[in-house]
């Protein structure tokens, strides 16, 4: 079986305007590269598969989902079906430049990178909606994962095939593949890419997926520090909590001996409930040790469903 040099992964979702700018941007792009292009499409409800199916040349594989999953979910499966030594991501929009492929290429080999990022350097969006959050975010995943990229938001990434294979992509982690990378042990490094205005259809993405953000954040922060040993976090909360009530208890206990009444107090309440606090959480940070082990012991299943897997002929 042919090996490629590159495999470029770009997912798509109702994009038919874009998609033959975007096939005549890359097939230009890649020129005499050994390369595959794997376009992913999740779930169009446009004439997006028709027009890949128009114009797609035989180095081109479109996945087709059965419905709509998601960006994480339709990256993961681009990057399943590709089979090059490295992969590079894009968005199907053209709002990210596939001429900067190559050279990202040969940055990743010639200087033996695991991962080459891009970096929008003249970001044509507008500032308010989309830079301004944009900077802010960037600025709370560096500081809190420490692995530090000026541009988390740039979907532009050169990957070797085997960081890219061992990261586990779900729910809507993409935002984090770096971070996910560096869990692997990846080396990565961050270069100036080109960044153009979106001509055709809709953005997907506003302010409403700020607090996805931050809940994928909080997520993420758990999966750096705790994800092999969730009893670290939990347990060390529940016996902080359960050390409280039995104080709490033991001053009321006293009290009572002393001939205080008791009955009624509000401290006393507290104090049951930092019980029962301290109790669960023990308890959940043992079942989350048990789920772990059988999440790392268990069989290899996909998150998607692919409705049929179309190679172009031209």
């Amino acid at each position: 079986m042919h090996i490629p040099k590159l495999s470029v992964v770009v997912t798509v979702f109702n994009e038919e305007e874009n998609i033959k700018p975007l096939l005549d941007a890359v097939y230009s792009a890649m020129g005499e590269l050994d390369y595959e292009l794997i376009l992913v499409d999740d779930g169009s409800s446009d004439q997006t598969i028709r027009e890949v199916k128009k114009i797609a040349n035989r180095r081109t594989k479109l996945i087709i989902f059965n419905k709509n999953y998601g960006q994480t979910t339709a990256l993961a499966a681009g990057i399943d079906h590709a089979t090059g030594q490295y992969i590079a991501t894009m968005d199907g929009d053209l709002q990210n430049d596939p001429s900067d492929i190559p050279m990202m290429l040969n940055k990743a080999i010639d200087e033996n990178w695991d991962v080459v990022a891009g970096r929008r350097a003249d970001r044509k969006d507008g500032f308010v909606l989309r830079k301004l959050p944009s900077k802010i975010a960037n600025y709370v995943i560096r500081n809190t994962t420490k692995v530090y990229l000026k541009d988390y938001g740039c979907s532009l990434r050169v990957y070797k095939a085997q960081i890219a294979q061992n990261m586990e992509l779900y729910g809507e982690l993409h935002r984090f593949i770096p971070v996910l990378a560096k869990q692997e042990g990846a080396t990565m490094t961050e270069v100036a890419v080109k960044h153009h205005p979106r001509i055709h259809g809709d953005s997907k993405y506003g302010l409403s997926r700020t607090f996805k953000v931050i809940a994928d954040l909080i997520l993420m922060l758990f999966f750096q520090k705790y994800l092999q040993r969730p009893i670290h976090i939990f347990g060390t909360l529940g016996l902080f909590s359960f050390l409280i009530g039995i104080i709490i208890n033991l001053y009321l206990l006293v009290d009572k001996i002393l001939g205080a009444d008791i009955w009624g107090r509000p401290i006393l309440l507290l104090g049951f409930i930092f019980l029962l606090a301290g109790i669960q959480l023990i308890t959940t940070g043992i079942i989350a040790e048990i789920i772990v082990r059988t999440y790392f012991e268990s069989q290899d299943k996909k998150t998607y469903k692919v409705k049929e897997v179309f190679t172009g002929d031209i």
